[in-house]
């Protein structure tokens, strides 16, 4: 029998993004946990972009705030430049980003992580998985024996985790593992003809685990991405450019942060030129991406500079922003000139910019290669199909992103803790959130190609929104133990507040003879000499639906008749307002009083109340997607029973082994007749096993 030399509950491999989530969601959970990373120095690496968010990227970070995770306080915490995306469109896609401070980002994840008593951090480098074999491996899973969501698994995996190597000889015995390992297995870095070992520039790679991997038989493929060169602000003329500020009253991305405290700064746009364009068609043939030297896939959606200018050559120009790295350093991330041309060739496309003729360049931009675990290997909950209490999360699974990685390292460590606690796996659908849809996506198609979060890979867009992330989401993880107590009770204030704010606009009519009153219904054209021309005064609700008003000009009326309602007064009956306040005042609040945390509040309601009848189509729609999704295929379904499938929908059924029929629906390659055929089998399959029960 094996001897272990430590012993913890859950062991997560890795501290990029999703191993920092993962690792504090656990032991948010009360688990002995421990995280372990090749170097302590370079917890949460900002190894590309130096910032979090952006378009549904943002929905991300957002909704592993909600789940109780730790990226949004953080990047709430050291973020330099704040915006929020896409508001000259609807709210569904409205999406904060933020600049960050690359080393306080990193500085103070740590000090995150190592405030979390249930957590270990460990210098040390996983080389392989300690597996042990079942003797009644790979049965039937008597239905009795496990909890419902894992009833229709089908089979018990031949093989269960015991825990982990290390590269110096110990051995950690595990309860559930969690591998997160990002670009790091089997990497290579690409810098022009020069190529060499690496899990990013200056770490060494992890070979072994990668070995391991395939060893015990997972389907592996082969990835590619890439960073730009960094270069020195001294040297850049940034009077050629122009700049890029942030707004003027940040959005957190936390639902807990008040208010953003960091000093902020500002970007700039650049863009490149003909000249630019002539480098790398001349050079072209010294790129790995074209000679051949690459092998893996790069994500479609953040190609290279060389990419971009060989696939539009008609395109004069593609834009850069020029981004600082931190408040106190020189080094400027030139944001979309990722490239791995030869050096020398960088900096001549550099120098061709203008405003940049004189740039030092501090760091050369590079491509790496690394393996990664198709996730169709991987059930809904994020555990191997082949091993029992092993999980992936992350770029492992084929994703590329900082909150890709953020949002699967959370729901993995959600769900190793409830498998060691053995409790039932929680599994976010299409129709909760985007953490659902990138989840889904993932272990029902797989990937070809670096998979990167959409606002378009939504269905229901309008009802996944970055203002009631908490509202879906917060109740989950306070279930599960994520969120705190004093968290958890604050939710449930500020849906109090809403709550009263949207009965209050339901039920009271704004008095046309209020100071608001006449200047809204003037405003409205509903107003002459003086008298309402409306046949009856309007609720807040009604004009809250014409499109020429905004909830903020009905801040002061709701805020002073909220206010009335907890002295004791009618809220129906506001009294007039007397003076000129503030119009961005928060709902049950001081009237005139600043908190972001209530201008959000506005939003929802408003936003609730515009778009409703919207809303409720997508909710009978979701309805619809949760009935397919309630009908499961039964354990060990055999789909050769099935007459009129092709062959290619019997591999690739046989290959995902769906879970349900809305699962089924959504691999590549499978139609609606395949489905509705599998589901008459499933029918019949059922009624003969009832049958069969009652004999």
């Amino acid at each position: 029998m094996m001897s272990f030399s430590e012993k913890y509950d859950v062991v997560v491999v890795g501290a990029g993004h999703a191993g920092c989530e993962a690792a504090m969601a656990a032991a948010r959970m009360g688990l002995k946990t421990a995280l372990y990373t090749i170097n302590l120095d370079l917890i949460a690496q900002m190894s590309c972009n130096p910032a979090v968010g952006g378009i549904a990227k943002g929905h991300l970070v957002r909704e592993i705030d909600a789940l109780g995770g730790v990226m949004g306080e953080v990047i709430d915490a050291v973020g330099i430049q704040f915006r929020l995306l896409n508001t000259s469109r609807g709210p569904a896609v409205w999406s904060p980003r933020a600049q960050a401070d690359k080393k306080l980002y990193r500085a103070k994840m740590r000090q995150v992580l190592e405030s979390e008593p249930n957590l270990r951090i460990k210098q040390a480098e996983v080389v392989d998985l300690v597996v042990e074999e079942r003797s009644a491996g790979n049965l039937p899973v008597p239905a009795e024996a496990v909890p419902a969501p894992f009833q229709y698994i089908g089979r018990v995996p031949a093989l269960r985790l015991r825990g982990v190597r290390l590269l110096d000889g110990r051995t950690v015995e595990a309860g559930a593992v969690i591998v997160t390992t990002g670009t790091f297995l089997n990497g290579l870095i690409h810098c022009g003809e020069n190529q060499y070992p690496a899990g990013r520039s200056g770490e060494p790679p992890s070979l072994l685990l990668g070995e391991a991997l395939r060893r015990l038989g997972f389907e592996m493929g082969r990835l590619k991405t890439g960073t730009p060169p960094r270069l020195d602000a001294r040297t850049i003329d940034f009077s050629r450019f122009q700049v890029q500020a942030g707004d003027p009253v940040p959005t957190p991305f936390s639902f807990r942060t008040k208010t953003i405290t960091q000093p902020q700064t500002v970007c700039w746009i650049a863009y490149t030129n003909a000249e630019t364009h002539r480098l790398i068609r001349e050079n072209v043939h010294r790129a790995p991406l074209y000679s051949g030297q690459i092998k893996g896939i790069g994500p479609r959606y953040c190609p290279s500079i060389e990419d971009k200018a060989v696939k539009f050559p008609d395109k004069g120009q593609h834009q850069l922003f020029l981004e600082p790295e931190g408040l106190d350093t020189n080094e400027i991330y030139v944001n979309g000139m990722s490239t791995s041309m030869p050096i020398d060739v960088q900096m001549a496309m550099v120098k061709s910019i203008p405003g940049l003729e004189n740039a030092d360049m501090i760091r050369p931009g590079y491509a790496i290669e690394y393996d990664m675990v198709q996730p169709t290997e991987l059930y809904p909950w994020l555990e191997t199909k082949k091993i029992q209490d092993l999980f992936l999360a992350g770029q492992i699974n084929g994703t590329t992103g900082y909150e890709e990685a953020g949002c699967q390292g959370l729901m993995a460590g959600i769900n190793a803790g409830l498998r060691v606690q053995g409790k039932d796996p929680v599994v976010i659908d299409r129709t909760q959130g985007y953490a659902g849809i990138l989840i889904d996506d993932l272990v029902s198609k797989g990937v070809d190609e670096p998979y990167r979060m959409f606002t378009s890979r939504a269905e229901f867009r309008l009802h996944l929104r970055i203002d009631n992330a908490d509202e879906r989401l917060t109740p989950l993880g306070y279930q599960v133990g994520t969120i705190k107590q004093k968290d958890y009770e604050a939710f449930l204030e500020k849906e109090r507040r809403i709550s009263a704010a949207t009965k209050f606009l339901l039920v009271t009519r704004l008095d046309p003879r209020s100071r608001a009153g006449r200047a809204i219904y003037t405003r409205l054209g509903l107003m002459e000499n003086g008298h309402l021309t409306a046949p009856s005064p309007l609720t807040g609700a009604q004009l809250l639906k014409r499109p020429e008003l905004t909830i903020g000009d009905l801040m002061e009326w709701i805020s002073e008749g909220l206010a009335n309602a907890g002295r004791g007064g009618s809220p129906s009956d506001p009294k007039p307002s007397s003076g000129d306040r503030s119009q961005t005042a928060p709902m049950g609040g001081a009237v005139g009083e600043s908190s972001i945390l209530h201008r959000e509040e506005a939003r929802r309601v408003e936003t609730d109340f515009k778009y409703e009848g919207y809303l409720q189509q997508q909710e009978r729609q979701m309805e619809r997607m949760k009935r397919a999704e309630s009908r499961r295929i039964p354990d060990g379904f055999d789909y050769h029973r099935v007459s009129g499938l092709s062959r290619e929908v019997l591999e690739k059924l046989t290959r995902v082994r769906p879970l349900t029929l809305g699962q089924a629906s959504r691999i590549p390659g499978i139609t609606p007749a395949a489905v509705s055929l599998v589901n008459c089998y499933i029918e019949i399959f059922q009624r003969r096993a009832g049958e069969q029960a009652t004999m």
